[in-house]
Protein backbone atom coordinates (compact mmCIF):
# COMPACT_ATOMS: atom_id res chain seq x y z
CA UNK A 1 0.00 0.00 0.00
CA UNK A 2 1.41 3.34 -1.41
CA UNK A 3 1.97 5.88 1.32
CA UNK A 4 0.41 9.32 1.17
CA UNK A 5 0.92 12.19 2.67
CA UNK A 6 -1.85 15.27 2.00
CA UNK A 7 -2.05 19.00 3.94
CA UNK A 8 -3.18 22.49 3.07
CA UNK A 9 -1.28 25.45 2.72
CA UNK A 10 -2.49 28.65 1.40
CA UNK A 11 -1.53 30.11 -2.40
CA UNK A 12 -1.41 33.38 -0.85
CA UNK A 13 0.99 35.46 0.62
CA UNK A 14 0.25 36.21 4.52
CA UNK A 15 0.95 40.08 3.22
CA UNK A 16 -2.42 40.07 0.71
CA UNK A 17 -4.02 38.26 3.21
CA UNK A 18 -3.93 42.12 5.19
CA UNK A 19 -5.75 43.61 2.00
CA UNK A 20 -9.27 42.34 1.56
CA UNK A 21 -11.00 42.72 -2.01
CA UNK A 22 -13.95 41.08 -3.65
CA UNK A 23 -11.62 38.70 -5.82
CA UNK A 24 -11.66 35.36 -5.19
CA UNK A 25 -8.75 33.50 -3.86
CA UNK A 26 -7.43 29.82 -4.20
CA UNK A 27 -6.43 28.69 -0.82
CA UNK A 28 -5.75 25.90 0.21
CA UNK A 29 -4.84 23.16 -2.40
CA UNK A 30 -3.89 19.89 -1.34
CA UNK A 31 -0.41 19.03 -2.34
CA UNK A 32 0.33 15.19 -2.09
CA UNK A 33 3.82 13.16 -1.91
CA UNK A 34 3.31 9.94 -3.45
CA UNK A 35 6.02 7.22 -3.04
CA UNK A 36 7.44 6.54 -6.87
CA UNK A 37 6.05 3.46 -8.74
CA UNK A 38 2.50 4.00 -7.04
CA UNK A 39 -0.92 5.42 -8.07
CA UNK A 40 -3.52 6.11 -6.36
CA UNK A 41 -6.94 8.43 -6.49
CA UNK A 42 -6.49 11.84 -4.57
CA UNK A 43 -8.36 11.67 -1.77
CA UNK A 44 -10.02 14.84 -1.18
CA UNK A 45 -8.92 17.68 0.76
CA UNK A 46 -9.77 17.71 4.42
CA UNK A 47 -10.66 21.15 4.78
CA UNK A 48 -12.79 21.41 1.74
CA UNK A 49 -14.83 18.73 3.55
CA UNK A 50 -15.26 21.39 6.16
CA UNK A 51 -15.92 24.08 4.06
CA UNK A 52 -18.73 22.37 2.86
CA UNK A 53 -19.92 21.75 6.11
CA UNK A 54 -19.66 18.02 6.06
CA UNK A 55 -18.47 14.94 8.51
CA UNK A 56 -14.70 14.80 8.72
CA UNK A 57 -13.57 11.37 6.52
CA UNK A 58 -13.38 8.43 8.07
CA UNK A 59 -12.55 6.44 4.82
CA UNK A 60 -11.05 7.71 1.81
CA UNK A 61 -13.45 9.40 -0.33
CA UNK A 62 -12.78 9.75 -4.03
CA UNK A 63 -11.40 13.88 -5.61
CA UNK A 64 -14.02 16.45 -5.38
CA UNK A 65 -11.96 19.26 -5.77
CA UNK A 66 -8.12 20.62 -5.02
CA UNK A 67 -8.61 23.35 -2.94
CA UNK A 68 -11.46 25.88 -2.27
CA UNK A 69 -11.75 29.79 -3.67
CA UNK A 70 -12.23 31.85 -1.10
CA UNK A 71 -13.55 35.36 -0.77
CA UNK A 72 -11.02 37.91 1.00
CA UNK A 73 -13.41 39.90 2.25
CA UNK A 74 -15.74 37.62 3.54
CA UNK A 75 -13.32 34.12 3.51
CA UNK A 76 -16.47 31.65 2.49
CA UNK A 77 -16.49 29.62 0.10
CA UNK A 78 -16.98 30.53 -3.81
CA UNK A 79 -17.32 27.48 -5.70
CA UNK A 80 -16.62 28.09 -9.61
CA UNK A 81 -20.10 28.25 -11.41
CA UNK A 82 -20.36 25.27 -13.89
CA UNK A 83 -22.45 27.23 -16.18
CA UNK A 84 -20.00 30.43 -16.34
CA UNK A 85 -17.69 28.15 -17.71
CA UNK A 86 -19.70 26.62 -20.29
CA UNK A 87 -20.68 30.16 -21.09
CA UNK A 88 -16.90 30.42 -21.26
CA UNK A 89 -15.81 27.81 -23.32
CA UNK A 90 -18.64 28.51 -25.93
CA UNK A 91 -18.04 32.16 -25.96
CA UNK A 92 -14.65 31.94 -26.50
CA UNK A 93 -15.24 28.71 -29.80
CA UNK A 94 -17.46 31.29 -30.79
CA UNK A 95 -15.57 33.65 -32.78
CA UNK A 96 -14.71 35.39 -35.83
CA UNK A 97 -13.82 31.81 -37.39
CA UNK A 98 -17.17 30.95 -37.82
CA UNK A 99 -18.25 34.16 -40.16
CA UNK A 100 -15.03 31.70 -42.57
CA UNK A 101 -16.89 28.47 -42.14
CA UNK A 102 -19.20 28.42 -45.15
CA UNK A 103 -16.57 29.84 -47.51
CA UNK A 104 -13.82 26.82 -46.94
CA UNK A 105 -16.52 24.48 -46.76
CA UNK A 106 -18.52 25.58 -49.84
CA UNK A 107 -16.38 23.11 -52.28
CA UNK A 108 -17.12 20.29 -50.11
CA UNK A 109 -21.00 20.88 -50.01
CA UNK A 110 -23.02 20.66 -46.36
CA UNK A 111 -22.81 17.01 -46.06
CA UNK A 112 -19.33 16.40 -46.37
CA UNK A 113 -18.67 19.78 -44.16
CA UNK A 114 -20.85 18.69 -41.47
CA UNK A 115 -18.59 15.43 -41.06
CA UNK A 116 -16.10 17.40 -40.96
CA UNK A 117 -17.69 19.95 -38.32
CA UNK A 118 -18.75 16.60 -36.11
CA UNK A 119 -15.04 14.95 -36.65
CA UNK A 120 -12.97 18.59 -35.83
CA UNK A 121 -15.47 18.62 -32.78
CA UNK A 122 -14.88 15.60 -31.51
CA UNK A 123 -10.79 15.66 -31.67
CA UNK A 124 -11.24 18.94 -30.15
CA UNK A 125 -12.89 18.38 -26.90
CA UNK A 126 -10.28 14.86 -26.69
CA UNK A 127 -7.42 17.34 -26.46
CA UNK A 128 -9.12 19.91 -24.11
CA UNK A 129 -9.73 17.14 -21.55
CA UNK A 130 -6.02 16.47 -22.00
CA UNK A 131 -4.65 19.86 -21.23
CA UNK A 132 -7.37 19.43 -18.75
CA UNK A 133 -5.55 16.47 -16.88
CA UNK A 134 -2.39 17.50 -17.65
CA UNK A 135 -2.50 21.22 -15.79
CA UNK A 136 -4.39 19.09 -13.19
CA UNK A 137 -2.03 16.67 -12.38
CA UNK A 138 0.86 19.60 -12.73
CA UNK A 139 -1.70 21.70 -9.97
CA UNK A 140 -0.98 18.61 -7.53
CA UNK A 141 2.52 18.61 -8.04
CA UNK A 142 2.99 22.04 -7.42
CA UNK A 143 1.01 22.73 -5.34
CA UNK A 144 -0.27 26.16 -6.86
CA UNK A 145 -2.99 27.20 -8.96
CA UNK A 146 -3.14 29.13 -12.58
CA UNK A 147 -1.11 26.67 -13.44
CA UNK A 148 -0.55 27.50 -17.56
CA UNK A 149 0.51 25.85 -20.63
CA UNK A 150 4.08 26.75 -19.87
CA UNK A 151 4.62 25.02 -16.77
CA UNK A 152 2.67 21.82 -18.21
CA UNK A 153 5.26 21.99 -21.33
CA UNK A 154 8.34 22.12 -19.10
CA UNK A 155 6.88 19.66 -16.88
CA UNK A 156 6.30 16.93 -19.16
CA UNK A 157 8.29 17.42 -22.25
CA UNK A 158 11.20 19.95 -20.98
CA UNK A 159 13.07 22.78 -22.07
CA UNK A 160 12.36 22.29 -25.92
CA UNK A 161 8.60 21.66 -25.60
CA UNK A 162 8.47 24.68 -23.44
CA UNK A 163 9.95 26.99 -26.68
CA UNK A 164 7.79 25.70 -29.18
CA UNK A 165 4.59 25.96 -27.22
CA UNK A 166 5.56 29.41 -26.08
CA UNK A 167 6.09 30.46 -29.67
CA UNK A 168 3.05 28.85 -30.84
CA UNK A 169 0.86 29.48 -28.36
CA UNK A 170 2.06 33.50 -28.43
CA UNK A 171 1.77 33.68 -32.13
CA UNK A 172 -1.66 32.31 -32.56
CA UNK A 173 -3.21 34.39 -29.50
CA UNK A 174 -1.67 37.74 -30.77
CA UNK A 175 -2.61 37.17 -34.52
CA UNK A 176 -6.21 36.23 -33.44
CA UNK A 177 -6.15 38.93 -30.92
CA UNK A 178 -5.19 41.21 -34.03
CA UNK A 179 -7.98 40.22 -35.86
CA UNK A 180 -10.58 40.50 -33.66
CA UNK A 181 -9.15 44.37 -32.98
CA UNK A 182 -9.34 44.70 -35.89
CA UNK A 183 -13.01 43.12 -37.50
CA UNK A 184 -14.42 44.67 -34.56
CA UNK A 185 -13.12 48.12 -35.02
CA UNK A 186 -14.38 48.03 -38.44
CA UNK A 187 -17.70 47.29 -37.32
CA UNK A 188 -17.37 50.29 -34.72
CA UNK A 189 -16.81 52.78 -37.00
CA UNK A 190 -19.46 51.91 -39.75
CA UNK A 191 -21.78 51.66 -36.68
CA UNK A 192 -20.85 55.55 -35.26
CA UNK A 193 -18.67 56.80 -38.04
CA UNK A 194 -16.00 57.40 -35.62
CA UNK A 195 -12.13 56.74 -36.65
CA UNK A 196 -10.56 53.09 -36.43
CA UNK A 197 -7.89 54.42 -34.27
CA UNK A 198 -10.81 54.91 -31.28
CA UNK A 199 -12.95 52.29 -32.52
CA UNK A 200 -9.83 49.96 -31.72
CA UNK A 201 -9.29 51.70 -28.69
CA UNK A 202 -12.95 51.79 -27.08
CA UNK A 203 -13.00 47.88 -27.85
CA UNK A 204 -10.00 47.22 -26.29
CA UNK A 205 -10.72 49.12 -23.17
CA UNK A 206 -13.82 48.06 -22.99
CA UNK A 207 -13.53 44.47 -23.08
CA UNK A 208 -9.85 44.63 -21.90
CA UNK A 209 -11.54 46.51 -18.40
CA UNK A 210 -13.78 44.07 -18.19
CA UNK A 211 -11.45 41.10 -17.64
CA UNK A 212 -9.00 42.90 -15.50
CA UNK A 213 -11.69 44.84 -13.13
CA UNK A 214 -14.45 42.13 -13.16
CA UNK A 215 -14.72 39.58 -11.03
CA UNK A 216 -15.38 36.16 -12.00
CA UNK A 217 -19.23 36.53 -11.43
CA UNK A 218 -19.39 39.66 -13.83
CA UNK A 219 -17.22 37.62 -16.39
CA UNK A 220 -19.39 34.87 -16.32
CA UNK A 221 -22.52 37.49 -16.46
CA UNK A 222 -20.97 39.60 -19.47
CA UNK A 223 -20.00 36.08 -21.58
CA UNK A 224 -23.59 34.74 -20.54
CA UNK A 225 -25.49 38.28 -22.04
CA UNK A 226 -22.98 37.94 -24.48
CA UNK A 227 -23.73 34.08 -25.83
CA UNK A 228 -27.50 34.98 -25.17
CA UNK A 229 -27.25 38.19 -27.55
CA UNK A 230 -25.15 36.00 -30.08
CA UNK A 231 -27.99 33.27 -29.91
CA UNK A 232 -30.72 35.87 -30.46
CA UNK A 233 -28.74 37.38 -33.16
CA UNK A 234 -28.08 34.07 -35.23
CA UNK A 235 -31.39 32.91 -34.38
CA UNK A 236 -33.15 36.10 -36.19
CA UNK A 237 -30.37 35.70 -39.11
CA UNK A 238 -31.18 32.54 -39.74
CA UNK A 239 -34.76 32.90 -39.92
CA UNK A 240 -34.43 35.79 -42.70
CA UNK A 241 -31.60 33.87 -44.52
CA UNK A 242 -33.16 30.78 -44.52
CA UNK A 243 -36.62 31.72 -46.74
CA UNK A 244 -35.08 30.93 -49.94
CA UNK A 245 -33.09 27.77 -48.61
CA UNK A 246 -33.04 24.72 -50.73
CA UNK A 247 -32.82 21.31 -49.01
CA UNK A 248 -31.76 19.49 -52.25
CA UNK A 249 -28.44 21.73 -51.70
CA UNK A 250 -27.77 19.90 -48.41
CA UNK A 251 -27.41 16.94 -49.51
CA UNK A 252 -24.19 18.12 -51.70
CA UNK A 253 -21.13 16.51 -50.91
CA UNK A 254 -18.01 16.23 -52.25
CA UNK A 255 -15.91 14.37 -49.69
CA UNK A 256 -12.47 14.39 -51.32
CA UNK A 257 -12.74 18.65 -50.94
CA UNK A 258 -13.75 18.00 -46.98
CA UNK A 259 -9.77 17.91 -45.95
CA UNK A 260 -8.95 20.98 -47.27
CA UNK A 261 -11.44 22.30 -44.91
CA UNK A 262 -10.25 21.28 -41.24
CA UNK A 263 -7.42 24.15 -40.89
CA UNK A 264 -10.29 26.60 -40.49
CA UNK A 265 -12.58 24.59 -38.86
CA UNK A 266 -10.05 23.40 -36.29
CA UNK A 267 -9.28 27.34 -35.86
CA UNK A 268 -12.79 27.44 -34.89
CA UNK A 269 -13.02 25.07 -32.43
CA UNK A 270 -10.03 26.65 -29.80
CA UNK A 271 -10.94 26.54 -26.97
CA UNK A 272 -8.14 25.28 -24.71
CA UNK A 273 -6.62 28.77 -23.96
CA UNK A 274 -8.89 28.79 -21.14
CA UNK A 275 -9.11 25.40 -20.15
CA UNK A 276 -6.67 26.35 -17.32
CA UNK A 277 -8.85 29.05 -16.05
CA UNK A 278 -11.69 26.81 -16.01
CA UNK A 279 -8.94 24.42 -14.07
CA UNK A 280 -8.75 26.62 -11.52
CA UNK A 281 -12.09 28.58 -11.52
CA UNK A 282 -13.51 25.01 -10.57
CA UNK A 283 -11.00 24.28 -7.90
CA UNK A 284 -9.58 21.48 -9.95
CA UNK A 285 -13.00 19.25 -10.20
CA UNK A 286 -12.47 17.07 -13.35
CA UNK A 287 -16.28 16.24 -13.56
CA UNK A 288 -17.05 19.69 -13.61
CA UNK A 289 -14.29 20.98 -16.15
CA UNK A 290 -15.64 17.81 -18.48
CA UNK A 291 -19.22 19.21 -18.37
CA UNK A 292 -18.04 22.58 -18.93
CA UNK A 293 -15.78 21.45 -22.10
CA UNK A 294 -18.50 18.95 -23.63
CA UNK A 295 -21.49 21.04 -23.11
CA UNK A 296 -19.36 24.69 -23.96
CA UNK A 297 -18.23 23.27 -27.33
CA UNK A 298 -21.51 21.63 -28.18
CA UNK A 299 -23.25 25.10 -28.32
CA UNK A 300 -20.59 26.26 -30.98
CA UNK A 301 -21.13 22.58 -33.12
CA UNK A 302 -24.68 23.56 -33.24
CA UNK A 303 -24.07 27.21 -34.29
CA UNK A 304 -21.74 25.87 -36.70
CA UNK A 305 -23.99 23.20 -38.60
CA UNK A 306 -27.23 25.80 -38.61
CA UNK A 307 -24.98 28.36 -39.97
CA UNK A 308 -23.13 26.82 -43.10
CA UNK A 309 -26.33 24.53 -43.62
CA UNK A 310 -28.09 27.95 -44.05
CA UNK A 311 -25.22 29.77 -45.81
CA UNK A 312 -24.62 27.05 -48.42
CA UNK A 313 -28.27 26.05 -48.64
CA UNK A 314 -29.73 29.30 -49.52
CA UNK A 315 -27.81 30.76 -52.66
CA UNK A 316 -28.40 28.09 -55.12
CA UNK A 317 -25.58 26.20 -57.02
CA UNK A 318 -22.83 27.88 -54.53
CA UNK A 319 -21.48 24.45 -52.99
CA UNK A 320 -20.27 23.54 -56.20
CA UNK A 321 -19.27 26.50 -57.95
CA UNK A 322 -15.44 27.50 -56.95
CA UNK A 323 -15.67 30.73 -58.76
CA UNK A 324 -17.55 32.17 -55.28
CA UNK A 325 -15.34 33.29 -52.48
CA UNK A 326 -17.40 34.24 -50.04
CA UNK A 327 -21.08 33.14 -49.91
CA UNK A 328 -21.53 35.25 -46.69
CA UNK A 329 -20.76 38.66 -48.66
CA UNK A 330 -23.58 37.08 -51.53
CA UNK A 331 -26.19 36.45 -49.10
CA UNK A 332 -25.58 39.93 -47.53
CA UNK A 333 -25.56 41.88 -50.90
CA UNK A 334 -29.01 40.06 -51.76
CA UNK A 335 -30.58 40.64 -48.94
CA UNK A 336 -30.67 44.09 -47.28
CA UNK A 337 -31.38 42.71 -43.76
CA UNK A 338 -29.50 40.22 -43.79
CA UNK A 339 -26.48 43.50 -43.38
CA UNK A 340 -26.95 44.49 -39.46
CA UNK A 341 -28.03 40.90 -38.17
CA UNK A 342 -24.93 40.16 -39.74
CA UNK A 343 -22.81 43.13 -38.22
CA UNK A 344 -24.48 42.21 -34.67
CA UNK A 345 -23.42 38.61 -34.88
CA UNK A 346 -20.07 39.23 -35.66
CA UNK A 347 -19.39 41.84 -33.18
CA UNK A 348 -20.93 39.84 -30.42
CA UNK A 349 -18.80 36.63 -31.22
CA UNK A 350 -15.88 38.53 -31.70
CA UNK A 351 -16.70 39.94 -27.90
CA UNK A 352 -17.11 36.49 -26.46
CA UNK A 353 -13.89 34.87 -28.27
CA UNK A 354 -11.62 38.24 -27.01
CA UNK A 355 -12.75 37.84 -23.57
CA UNK A 356 -11.36 34.10 -23.44
CA UNK A 357 -8.19 35.05 -25.36
CA UNK A 358 -7.45 37.97 -23.17
CA UNK A 359 -8.19 35.85 -19.64
CA UNK A 360 -5.89 32.55 -21.34
CA UNK A 361 -3.05 34.93 -22.81
CA UNK A 362 -2.69 37.22 -19.55
CA UNK A 363 -2.16 33.66 -17.25
CA UNK A 364 0.24 32.59 -20.18
CA UNK A 365 2.39 35.46 -19.68
CA UNK A 366 1.80 36.15 -16.02
CA UNK A 367 3.22 32.57 -15.83
CA UNK A 368 5.92 32.97 -18.84
CA UNK A 369 7.52 35.88 -17.46
CA UNK A 370 6.85 34.65 -13.32
CA UNK A 371 4.72 37.20 -12.61
CA UNK A 372 1.66 37.52 -10.46
CA UNK A 373 -1.24 37.01 -12.06
CA UNK A 374 -5.23 37.84 -11.63
CA UNK A 375 -6.41 41.56 -10.28
CA UNK A 376 -4.76 44.69 -9.55
CA UNK A 377 -1.59 42.67 -11.46
CA UNK A 378 -1.72 44.88 -14.68
CA UNK A 379 1.71 44.21 -16.37
CA UNK A 380 0.15 40.61 -17.84
CA UNK A 381 -3.19 42.37 -19.12
CA UNK A 382 -0.75 45.22 -20.15
CA UNK A 383 1.35 43.17 -22.25
CA UNK A 384 -2.01 40.97 -23.89
CA UNK A 385 -4.08 44.35 -24.77
CA UNK A 386 -1.38 46.84 -26.10
CA UNK A 387 0.00 44.62 -29.00
CA UNK A 388 -2.68 43.80 -30.75
CA UNK A 389 -3.87 47.07 -30.75
CA UNK A 390 -0.93 48.91 -32.42
CA UNK A 391 -0.75 46.04 -34.63
CA UNK A 392 -4.38 45.73 -35.93
CA UNK A 393 -3.79 49.73 -36.69
CA UNK A 394 -0.48 49.41 -38.06
CA UNK A 395 -1.27 47.25 -41.09
CA UNK A 396 -4.07 44.32 -40.44
CA UNK A 397 -3.90 43.15 -43.39
CA UNK A 398 -0.66 41.23 -42.95
CA UNK A 399 -1.88 39.20 -40.02
CA UNK A 400 -4.96 38.32 -41.49
CA UNK A 401 -2.72 36.10 -44.07
CA UNK A 402 -0.76 35.15 -41.07
CA UNK A 403 -4.12 33.87 -39.79
CA UNK A 404 -4.00 30.79 -41.96
CA UNK A 405 -0.71 29.88 -41.51
CA UNK A 406 -1.71 29.99 -37.79
CA UNK A 407 -4.45 27.82 -38.46
CA UNK A 408 -2.90 25.18 -40.84
CA UNK A 409 0.68 24.80 -38.40
CA UNK A 410 0.00 26.67 -34.90
CA UNK A 411 -3.63 25.23 -33.77
CA UNK A 412 -2.98 21.62 -34.76
CA UNK A 413 0.59 21.74 -33.47
CA UNK A 414 -0.53 23.51 -30.20
CA UNK A 415 -3.63 21.75 -28.97
CA UNK A 416 -3.24 19.10 -31.39
CA UNK A 417 0.37 17.21 -31.13
CA UNK A 418 0.94 19.05 -27.75
CA UNK A 419 -1.60 17.69 -25.33
CA UNK A 420 -1.51 14.04 -26.48
CA UNK A 421 2.52 14.26 -26.27
CA UNK A 422 2.25 16.00 -22.53
CA UNK A 423 -0.40 13.24 -21.63
CA UNK A 424 1.38 10.77 -23.06
CA UNK A 425 4.82 11.71 -21.44
CA UNK A 426 3.03 12.35 -18.02
CA UNK A 427 1.13 8.79 -17.86
CA UNK A 428 3.63 6.65 -19.08
CA UNK A 429 7.36 8.74 -17.88
CA UNK A 430 9.10 7.04 -15.03
CA UNK A 431 9.51 10.19 -13.59
CA UNK A 432 6.60 11.89 -13.49
CA UNK A 433 3.46 10.91 -11.47
CA UNK A 434 -0.15 11.47 -12.59
CA UNK A 435 -2.18 11.56 -8.99
CA UNK A 436 -5.70 12.25 -11.50
CA UNK A 437 -7.18 8.86 -13.54
CA UNK A 438 -7.00 9.55 -17.01
CA UNK A 439 -10.63 11.31 -18.53
CA UNK A 440 -9.31 10.07 -21.71
CA UNK A 441 -9.56 6.95 -22.49
CA UNK A 442 -7.91 4.81 -24.93
CA UNK A 443 -4.54 4.54 -23.59
CA UNK A 444 -1.60 4.88 -25.99
CA UNK A 445 -3.96 4.63 -29.02
CA UNK A 446 -6.18 7.64 -28.75
CA UNK A 447 -2.96 9.53 -27.86
CA UNK A 448 -1.41 8.43 -30.89
CA UNK A 449 -4.57 8.78 -33.08
CA UNK A 450 -4.67 12.41 -31.71
CA UNK A 451 -0.88 13.16 -32.74
CA UNK A 452 -0.97 11.54 -35.67
CA UNK A 453 -3.99 12.92 -36.98
CA UNK A 454 -2.75 16.14 -36.61
CA UNK A 455 0.52 15.59 -37.89
CA UNK A 456 -0.73 14.02 -41.04
CA UNK A 457 -2.94 17.54 -41.66
CA UNK A 458 0.41 19.34 -41.05
CA UNK A 459 1.99 17.47 -43.65
CA UNK A 460 -0.57 17.32 -46.44
CA UNK A 461 -0.93 21.57 -46.23
CA UNK A 462 3.40 21.35 -45.94
CA UNK A 463 3.15 19.35 -49.70
CA UNK A 464 0.37 21.72 -50.95
CA UNK A 465 1.93 25.01 -49.96
CA UNK A 466 5.32 23.59 -51.72
CA UNK A 467 3.65 22.57 -54.37
CA UNK A 468 1.62 25.71 -55.17
CA UNK A 469 4.74 27.90 -54.98
CA UNK A 470 6.49 25.74 -57.38
CA UNK A 471 3.68 26.52 -59.94
CA UNK A 472 4.12 29.86 -59.47
CA UNK A 473 7.09 29.77 -60.41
Amino acid sequence: MALISAHCYPLLKPSLLTTPSSVSARTPVLRRVVRRGTRRPLQRCLCSQYADERQPPESPQQLERLFSNLNQATMKHEPGSVTSAIFLVAGTTVGAGILAIPAVTQEAGFLASAVTCIFCWLYMVVTGLLVAEVNVNTMCEIGSGGVSLVSMAMRTLGTSGVITACLSYLFIHYALLVAYVARSSDIITNSLGIPLWESATLFSLAFGGICYFGSQQLIGAVNGFLVIGILTSFTSLVVVASGNLQWSSLLEANFAAAPQSIPIIALSFVYQNVVPVLCTNLEGNLSKVRTAIVAGTAIPLALFLVWDGVILGTLPGIAGNSNVSDPLELLRSSNGTVGPIVEAFSFLAIGTSYIGFILGLSDFLADLLKLPSGQNKPLPFLLTLLPPLVLSLLDPEIFFKALDFAGTYGVLVLFGVFPAAMSWSERYSDELEAPVPPIVPGGKFTLGVVMGGALLVIVSEIVKDIMQLQGQH
